[in-house]
């Protein structure tokens, strides 16, 4: 019922619910931060690895920025009612195809309690309800946020239910919503391979599925070396435990003995373990790489990196490794870019640019749900208008067939 009523809501409400939203994340920053206190005291009692800690950690800037982003949604346009073609056919019938809600969309997703108000505030501007799904780690953190929007939304008019948690306290709780067809019209899984093939595989309710990122950043014989460099360090170091960090490295033999001593040297004094091919093993403190590095996303400050002969040696590769969510090239020669922009399949495609680019915000989508790497419905970064489906409006004046 609740979805009913978003899908009916005009843009003045749902903009006016999500400044609502973002005045109370702020008003009620010290709960927010108490709460979130508590799971990172819990998973560092649990021995959590530090990128994990960190996706799960809440700052005064952080629960800023979730609220910025709530009111950078309310600045977007709505995609609800969007043309998104019409015309009128030669028998007179007008034709058009218009955005609409999907309804009632599950998020499932681990850790970073930032994915609740973006998905919640996405689907509230998109006109759906959402159900949430969080892990266990962010019990406390999802808990509180949640009961901050739904006050929220009931104070700007409209049902508190269009938000909801589900109890993460077991993983019956997943199971349920992955069948809970015909009640719940799409799942977004978000977080790691593990959760999303498994939702993948099990589900009958249709899923959205957002990839992990083993992303390569591949530095061309026409590279500019002290770009390529810069690219490196900021897809690598920037932030480590996110899906568009840059996982693999890929160098062209042409300019290996200009860009190695760099790259070595730079990585490991930002505390980048190597796991590297003979070229790079050559260098101190280089691990030797094996063929399950090449095809992990590590997240954390770890990277597998080898010398390729040519452009067909990178291209093979990242066809073998990639999980088809940001691969960059880094090159003078438009030859070389032209042949990696279309032979490489991803969802996103950086040309002389950070895979960390990849993201809702930076393209300017507001804030996103994920990244899709799948190939139907949507692809990369999803934002308000990827969170619609759209049907049919037909207009006749008494026609028949």
């Amino acid at each position: 019922m609740a979805s009913r009523d978003l899908a009916l809501a005009t843009r003045a409400t749902k903009d006016a619910a999500l400044e609502a939203m973002a005045l109370a994340l702020e008003a009620r920053a010290d709960k927010i931060l108490a709460a979130n206190g508590d799971d990172v005291r819990r998973a560092k009692e649990a021995g959590t690895e530090a990128p994990m800690i960190d996706r799960l950690r809440l700052t005064p800037a952080r629960v800023d920025g979730m609220a910025g982003g709530l009111r950078g949604l309310a600045r977007l346009p709505d995609p609800v009612g969007e043309v998104v073609r019409g015309s009128t056919l030669a028998n007179g019938l007008e034709l058009r195809q218009v955005r609409v809600p999907f309804g009632v969309v599950g998020m499932i997703y681990e850790g970073r309690p930032n994915v609740t108000v973006d998905a919640a505030g996405i689907c509230l501007k998109s006109g759906n309800a959402v159900l949430l799904r969080g892990s266990s780690s962010a019990v406390t953190s999802n808990a509180a946020l949640v009961a901050i929007l739904r006050d929220a939304l009931s104070d700007a008019g409209l049902p508190s239910d269009v938000v909801q948690l589900v109890p993460a306290d077991s993983r019956e709780t997943v199971k349920e919503l992955m069948r809970a067809r015909g009640l719940v019209d799409v799942l977004v899984p978000r977080g790691g391979a593990g959760l999303i093939s498994s939702v993948v595989e099990e589900s009958t309710v249709p899923v959205i599925e957002t990839g992990v990122g083993n992303c390569h950043v591949y530095v061309d014989a026409a590279a500019d070396v002290d770009m390529a460099l810069a690219i490196v360090l900021n897809a690598k170091t920037d932030r480590t435990g996110v899906c568009n960090a840059a996982e693999s490295l890929l160098v062209h033999a042409g300019v290996a003995d200009e860009f190695l001593p760099k790259a070595v040297h730079a990585l490991q004094e930002a505390g980048v373990t190597i796991h590297g091919d003979a070229a790079f093993a050559a260098y101190d403190g280089v691990v030797p790489v094996t063929d399950d590095d090449h095809g992990r996303e590590f997240l954390s400050l770890d990277i597998s990196a080898a010398v390729v002969p040519d452009l067909d040696a990178a291209l093979e590769h990242i066809r073998r490794y990639s999980t088809g969510h940001s691969e960059a090239i880094v090159s003078g020669d438009q030859a070389a870019v032209r042949r990696f922009v279309a032979e490489v399949d991803a969802a996103a495609i950086l040309v002389n640019a950070s895979t960390r680019f990849t993201d809702g915000g930076e393209f300017g989508f507001g804030a996103e749900i994920g990244i899709s790497t799948q190939k139907l419905h949507a692809r990369g970064p999803m934002g308000l208008t990827e969170m619609t489906s759209t049907k049919y409006v037909v207009t006749g004046n008494g026609h028949t067939r």
